[in-house]
């Protein structure tokens, strides 16, 4: 296999060892018929993965945008070939098993895009995504491949408008909860259902696909400004072409996915992730791409960045605007300037050729705009989340900390092996106010695929249920908030103490001393306790189960992951609970 460090300054080298020579003369003919003639064979082979699909609207419209994409190619002086690679979206899985399957489908579009560029050793390749899983899924496979590559995102969906007010799919979820607290009838829901999703485009609000889109602009893997701009603006055109020229730059100048993502370009992701009010999803990404890369960057590197970073994007779920608002206010080159002028990021190289501080000083902040404030006054005065440790969670969980104030929390368990079985207590008032809900056995492994909790967070806000927290081994979606923690590893089906835990027992969550423990011996309960029987996979389910590395690794199914940090001082139970 050519790799960087072994070819030559050819933009063409990688794709020269398929159609140079005459022992190449099969692979030409085959090349011939698919349209390419005697000039093309010079050029620069460019692989445009796609995860278009028509099954959701974050993805439905990402066909339309590789017809830009490729013209930018060939007027930069490159071939363009196309390759398609796999969707799941978490709107329509959630809640179901189907669910399962999207983190895990992180994975096989990280294979996929590897696969097609290495087999047909193509010299760069832009990745054009939609749906949440998608956006890291590409970052980890340039990060592997270390080839010139770019991330190109399809855009944000616009709000939704139910009478006057503007609506996002977060709206719906809740709706689900209202309807069953009898406070939103049929037509009620049907409106909702009706008008949050308006056409193209991903979840409107800092879920986990802007999160991420944004957390690629500040890294550099992503052209500053691409990502920002909304599905079905006008102006989304002209950014694929331009993604088409950058990436036949990138080729010629030599310049491959490391070169941008590394540990100060990961820190200024992880900040900026922060100061948005970002998805906790995004913990579990970056130290992904992070392993794919050889970077040692993990869940300490994210708790820190929140310290530094308080949040100052009024970004749905906790606030008050939606992804398209912050484009308009001036995007996420306004989001960068803010963080340099205040010292929160380091200067990195991005693939537009230009440094990103350089691409901060162009933005254009819209006048009075409510949307980004500044960092004498911030939103909330502490990052979007926290990793926690303690007795429940010895290698860590991410807490979120957008949406309340809450520093600490007490209560009794109300345990289930299943997401199934908490939302139907939700929705049948058997759990309520003051309890700490636990949903175990849906890990990395015990799922398998480690689904998002959106349904029960919904649901609870939708009944109004406010004092109340939930634990899971799970995850939560971006459109999650409130006093929640996930990824809590190890998980129930790798033996995590969170498996232990027995209803009503008495669990303490506090956010200051950065602990989650439980008022009981657990370690007295192991000699007897009899793990409840993992559920079966079978086919893709049952490799990525044998595969997975820990939550607190970024569930990645690369051989030998880097292993977990865990502060000293945190990593061993508190005194105080083994005596209570």
């Amino acid at each position: 296999m050519t790799t960087p460090s072994d070819s030559t300054k050819q933009p063409n080298s990688r794709s020269a060892a398929v159609t140079q020579g005459p022992n190449r003369a099969a692979a030409r003919s085959y090349l011939r018929a698919a349209g390419m003639q005697d000039a093309d064979f010079d050029k620069p082979m460019i692989g445009i993965v796609n995860t278009w699909s028509t099954v959701t609207p974050c993805n439905m419209h990402l066909d339309r945008l590789a017809k830009d994409v490729r013209a930018g190619i060939v007027a930069a002086g490159g071939y363009p070939v196309d390759f398609n690679t796999i969707v799941v979206t978490d709107g329509i899985s959630m809640g179901t098993a189907g669910m399962k399957a999207s983190l895990i489908s992180r994975e096989i579009v990280a294979d996929s895009i590897e696969l097609a560029i290495e087999g047909h050793q193509l010299d760069g390749v832009v990745c054009i995504v939609g749906c949440d899983k998608t956006i890291p899924a590409a970052a980890m496979a340039l990060a592997r491949m270390d080839i010139p590559g770019l991330v190109y995102y399809g855009g944000t969906i616009l709000p939704g408008v139910i009478g006057t007010k503007e609506v996002s799919v977060q709206e719906v979820f809740e709706a689900i909860g209202a309807h069953a607290a009898g406070s939103l009838d049929d037509a009620g829901l049907k409106a909702v259902e009706s008008a949050v999703c308006p056409g193209a485009g991903a979840c409107g609000g800092q879920f986990t696909a802007n999160t991420m889109a944004m957390a690629l602009s500040m890294m550099g893997i992503s052209p500053m400004g691409a990502n920002d701009v909304p599905a079905v603006d006008p102006a989304k055109g002209a950014e694929g072409e331009r993604c088409g020229r950058l990436i036949v730059e990138r080729v010629f100048a030599g310049d491959t996915a490391r070169k941008y993502i590394t540990r100060a370009s990961l820190k200024n992701a992880a900040i900026a992730v922060s100061a948005s009010g970002g998805s906790t999803n995004a913990v579990m990404h970056l130290t992904a791409i992070a392993a794919e890369a050889g970077v040692d960057f993990g869940v300490e590197d994210c708790h820190q960045a929140c310290v530094e970073a308080p949040v100052i994007c009024d970004l749905k779920p906790g606030g008050r605007f939606l992804a398209s608002h912050l484009y308009a206010a001036g995007g996420t080159r306004l989001v960068a300037q803010r963080l340099a002028e205040a010292g929160k990021i380091a200067n990195v190289p991005t693939v537009s050729g230009r440094s990103l501080f350089a691409e901060a000083g162009d933005a254009e902040e819209q006048p009075g705009q409510q949307v980004v404030t500044r960092f004498e006054a911030p939103v909330m005065a502490r990052g979007s989340y926290a990793v926690i440790y303690g007795d429940v969670a010895p290698e860590g969980a991410v807490i979120k900390l957008t949406g309340h104030k809450v520093d600490r929390f007490e209560g009794p368990a109300a345990v289930f092996d299943c997401e199934e079985d908490a939302f139907h207590a939700v929705q049948d008032g058997s759990v309520g106010e003051g309890d700490v809900i636990i949903i175990r056995y849906e890990g990395p492994k015990g799922g398998p695929g480690m689904r998002e909790m959106l349904q029960v967070t919904a649901a609870l806000k939708g009944r109004k249920v406010e004092n109340v927290a939930l634990l899971t081994d799970g995850r939560f979606s971006g459109a999650s908030y409130g006093f929640v923690a996930g990824h809590v590893s190890p998980e129930a089906a790798a033996g995590g103490p969170i498996a232990l835990i027995r209803d009503g027992d008495p669990i303490v969550i506090d956010v200051t001393n950065r602990r989650i423990d439980v008022l009981v011996d657990l370690e007295a309960r192991r000699a007897d306790f009899a793990p409840n029987r993992i559920r079966p996979a079978q086919g893709v389910f049952a490799k990525y189960r044998a595969a997975v590395a820990s939550a607190s690794q970024g569930a990645v199914t690369i051989p030998n992951p880097p292993p977990a940090q865990i502060p000293a001082d945190l990593a061993a139970c508190s005194t105080e609970t083994a005596a209570s």
